[in-house]
């Protein structure tokens, strides 16, 4: 069988969240293939069918600025509603 696999993650070290960054990671029968990365603000290839797709997503400038602004219009504002909740539980 194949195996297909898309996460996104948002990592970050401070409580204000200007360090964060938002990840795609794209994986294929367990070989990531491609990556976007809101801090370099496009889509890496790893494999030889990732750097192809990476040219051809990275030509797309609407949908690479959509994905870096979800950091702020998306993650920011949940991130804060959940630490919100968490650090007024503790």
């Amino acid at each position: 069988g194949q195996f297909y696999w898309m996460e996104a993650q948002c990592w970050y070290n401070s409580e204000n969240l200007h360090d964060m960054e938002y990840i795609e990671d794209y994986i294929y029968n367990k070989i990531m293939y491609l990556q976007f990365n809101s801090t370099l603000g496009e889509f890496v290839g790893y494999t030889e069918h990732g750097v192809k797709n990476a040219e051809r997503m990275n030509k797309n400038t609407a949908d690479q600025a959509a994905r870096k602004a979800q950091v702020d219009t998306y993650f920011k504002h949940n991130v804060k509603l959940y630490q919100d909740l968490i650090f007024d539980e503790t």
